[in-house]
């Protein structure tokens, strides 16, 4: 027997959905609040400020940037979660709180897939593998000899539990079977100045955290974490290309909405970003802060990429022994 038609719920259903439209057809009416997970002056600063500087002229409204960095990211996404679905909260979400968190916390103040609606991925900020000058190894398998030779003795610094820098080094550890202690700090500049001083042996750094130190040769980098060479650092090869096979860290940063934002604000914003991610001043800009524009095909495809991503980390974490907060 078929279930009986209720008028009022169907009425109510239209009248939704008209109201989604409206809303979309006369969107963007108003600033629109973009939140940056992060401290001013980092990657995700400088990304966010690139895409949101191209995002208002595009929309016709002002795009505004707030920092709200925390928790590794956390705070500022737990933010943009409870925000609501009218397309006038956007935020930046990295590789960390988005894909590696979920991991290693226990209670997750939200849920990267269902609180949220991606719309694209945006940049993959390079990571180099840098080491204080007076370690003696110039690349990955002298490393990973030294590494074997004193197990617990060497130290890799890190911006926070669950950044790239940090999983890049348990990664590092899992694969080339060697034990790196894990130092965490409350962001890469005060690890990185820590390792220039001498107290850290390495970090899987920024290329624009590391760049400056790289330059006056306080730090002597061996190879690029990602799955790519750096073309402004040709001749570096990744962890992979110089002997740990399978090693990559892609340290990606990507645009979201709270779950429920209209599909044709989505659509918009999705087309917009991209056409602002592809224009020269903005992947030049960022290009030599390390950070490579790197914009999904669609929605679609950036959610996939989300959700595999949270399941090859959750796999690192869970090999590596890594227990939750």
């Amino acid at each position: 027997m078929k279930s009986p038609v209720i008028p009022g719920a169907i009425a109510a259903a239209g009248l939704a959905a008209v109201a989604a439209a409206a809303q979309a057809q006369t969107w963007p009416a108003k600033p629109i609040r973009w939140i940056s997970p992060a401290a001013p002056g980092g990657g995700a600063d400088f990304t966010s400020r690139a895409i949101a500087g191209k995002l208002g002229p595009a929309l016709g409204q002002q795009v505004l940037v707030e920092n709200r960095g925390g928790a590794g990211g956390i705070v500022g996404n737990e933010i943009a979660a409870r925000a609501p679905a009218d397309g006038y909260t956007i935020t930046l979400g990295t590789i960390g709180p988005i894909a590696i968190s979920p991991s290693l916390q226990r209670k997750m103040p939200y849920d990267p897939v269902r609180d949220f609606t991606a719309i694209t991925r945006a940049v993959v900020a390079i990571n180099v593998l840098v080491v204080h000058p007076s370690l003696p190894v110039k690349s990955v398998k002298e490393l990973i000899t030294l590494a074997t030779s004193r197990p617990s003795q060497l130290n890799f610094g890190s911006s926070g539990p669950g950044a790239a820098d940090h999983v890049g080094g348990e990664l590092f550890n899992l694969l080339a079977g060697v034990k790196l202690v894990h130092v965490p700090y409350k962001g890469g500049a005060p690890a990185m100045l820590d390792l220039i001083s001498g107290n850290l042996q390495l970090i899987f750094s920024t290329v624009s955290t590391a760049k400056a130190a790289i330059d006056s040769k306080r730090i002597r980098p061996i190879a690029i974490a990602g799955s790519q060479r750096f073309e402004l650092m040709p001749d570096l090869p990744t962890v992979a290309e110089a002997g740990l096979s399978g090693f990559a860290t892609d340290n990606w940063y990507g645009v979201f909405v709270p779950t429920g934002a209209p599909n044709e604000i989505v659509t918009r914003l999705f087309n917009e970003i991209v056409r602002g991610l592809s224009a020269p001043d903005v992947k030049s800009g960022l290009l030599n802060l390390g950070i490579i524009t790197a914009p999904s095909a669609s929605p679609e495809d950036f959610s996939k990429y989300v959700v595999a991503e949270i399941a090859k980390w959750a796999k690192v974490v869970k090999a590596a022994g890594i227990t939750p907060n």
